[in-house]
């Protein structure tokens, strides 16, 4: 697996190429937003980490570049940690948002999970079809009313998780213990939110009034057929 880390910090660079190439994966490095728009390409990557503050830019913006195209897992590095920051970086397509300082080991294990879910996820081989939502679990895409639909990694596994349990309410619990494998200490109820309310806006009608992902009150969510 390949993973692109896009960083200007020469220190933070070194730690991170030997700590990852130790675990077995391969590494591009892009110092700049200029860099990471040459670099980048989709399907030769499984993950990219993205520093948020950039010489020449903003993570954001590269973040909503590569979401225009790919749904590769994005997990931002940075340390930007206002509450405003976190939840930007989420609306826009990340799928794990961690702050500086932070401890290697933690972050490894991280990364180790996201490709995992990632390997998982991608070697699915099904077709899901309902409420004019299908995905091609081989192709790992999304169509609504046959229109290709831009989701994000964790996007399309809470929706073809969902899909696989029609009618049945899932728990808050449930759901995090089965994205997160077993990591799910590491996020909470109100990052799931953000991820169903993101996921309600590309597939509902109404996303301020769902008909497809249903909110159960005080259990969690049905996906109603």
């Amino acid at each position: 697996m390949k993973i692109l880390i896009i960083e200007d910090d020469l220190s933070l660079i070194n730690g991170l190429s030997f700590a990852i190439k130790k675990q077995g994966y391969e590494l591009d490095i892009a110092r700049t937003c200029a860099e990471a728009d040459v670099i980048f390409e989709d399907g030769k990557y499984d993950l990219v980490i993205l520093d948020v503050s950039l010489p020449d830019g903003s993570g954001f913006d590269i973040c909503k570049k590569i979401r225009l195209t790919s749904k590769v897992p994005v997990m931002f590095l940075t340390a930007a940690d206002e509450e405003t920051d976190v939840i930007m970086g989420l609306d826009i397509g990340g799928d794990d948002y961690i702050t500086k300082p932070f401890k290697l080991a933690v972050l490894l294990s991280k990364i180790n999970a996201v490709l995992r879910r990632s390997n998982n996820f991608n070697t699915a081989g099904t077709e899901l079809n309902a409420n004019g939502i299908k995905v091609e679990r081989l192709k790992n895409r999304v169509y609504k009313n046959g229109i290709l639909l831009g989701l994000t990694a964790n996007e399309y596994k809470l929706l073809c998780m969902f899909m696989e349990n029609p009618d049945i309410v899932l728990t808050s619990e449930q759901i995090l213990a089965k994205l997160w494998d077993c990591n799910e200490n590491y996020v909470d109820n109100n990052t799931l939110t953000v991820y169903i309310r993101r996921l309600r806006t590309k597939i509902e009608d109404n996303p301020s009034e769902p008909e497809m992902i249903v909110t159960v009150r005080g259990i969690g969510y049905k996906w109603q057929v």
